[in-house]
């Protein structure tokens, strides 16, 4: 994609292309950090609301849906793409969204919602691995070191609710499956936001994600005495967890790297425990809320670390 002329505003559909130019379009490199984390934050309240209407296979359908329909309402999510794109898009419609989003309302199921968040913290660990190993270098000592303080955090946040019982063997590794697709998800939507847009790339693979989930979550989003309270919450988690936290991720991705682009994550166990004290009622040791102020503190030193 060709860069845009210096002093030239970039189009307010198409962040991605000022951003890949050095161009900020408008979006600082903080609500870049920021935004996706305080909105994955809350959608595990969302899902965790959801599941009290629908099941689990229903929720990953709806919020995709959701999603899907988001984007389509933006113009340039609905620019063509190359058809020698297409098996990119959908490994990343598999391994960023069918899956993962698949596998958190199962967690939630089986695990408190503020545990499901803060464990998202891990996230960038998972990240660094993945970049290394397609690159086959290693990350540079303050990131490293940057990753270390934010993975202490979630320890500290975890090590309480686990101890307790409460996360069973299963939930906790369906979450670690899920950071495993993020992680890789990440790394590859990097090169394709680049070449080829974010919001392009991220709806074509919402439309993919959504033809696998439809067969499971179809029939279980049909089957279902709808209230106001858990449709709202899947609204919300549609629309901004699977629409605007992606692009926001998938510009911060090609602009600062995949790596730093993740330390959003540290932001979601912060959030994600206070609405699950407030709203949800879940108790909360002394020690997670230490975590939470860790995981913060790495988010910040990712930021301010250099990537070499």
């Amino acid at each position: 994609m060709s860069a845009l002329p210096r002093g030239r505003p970039a189009p307010a559909a198409e962040p991605s292309a000022a951003l890949a130019a050095g161009e900020t379009g408008g979006l600082t490199d903080g609500l870049l950090i920021v935004g996706p984390g305080l909105i994955w934050g809350a959608s595990f309240l969302f899902i965790a609301e959801g599941l009290e209407a629908v099941g689990p296979y229903g929720v990953t359908f709806v919020r995709l849906l959701v999603g899907f329909a988001t984007l389509a309402l933006v113009p340039a999510a609905r620019r063509r793409v190359p058809r020698a794109a297409w098996p990119g898009i959908a490994r990343l419609g598999l391994v960023w969204m069918a899956l993962p989003l698949s596998c958190f309302p199962f967690a939630e199921q089986r695990v408190s919602s503020a545990l499901t968040g803060m464990l998202n913290g891990a996230n960038p660990l998972f990240t660094a691995a993945v970049s290394a190993l397609l690159e086959r270098r290693v990350p540079s000592r303050g990131i490293l070191a940057a990753l270390g303080v934010g993975f202490a955090g979630v320890v500290l946040v975890a090590w309480p609710s686990v101890g307790e019982g409460r996360s069973s063997a299963v939930g906790v590794a369906l979450i670690l499956v899920a950071l495993v697709c993020y992680g890789w998800a990440l790394n590859l939507a990097r090169p394709l936001q680049q070449s080829h847009g974010a919001l392009p790339v991220l709806w074509r693979a919402q439309a993919l994600a959504l033809a696998l989930t439809a067969p499971l979550g179809l029939p279980e989003a049909i089957d279902v005495h709808w209230s106001l309270g858990p449709l709202l919450a899947l609204l919300a988690l549609g629309a901004l967890g699977t629409g605007a936290a992606y692009v926001l991720l998938a510009v911060a991705a090609g602009r600062l790297g995949a790596t730093r682009a993740s330390a959003t994550t540290f932001l979601i166990p912060p959030v994600a425990l206070a609405l699950g004290v407030v709203v949800r009622g879940e108790a909360v040791a002394p020690l997670s809320i230490a975590g939470a102020a860790v995981c913060v503190g790495g988010a910040w030193l990712v930021r301010r670390a250099k990537p070499h």
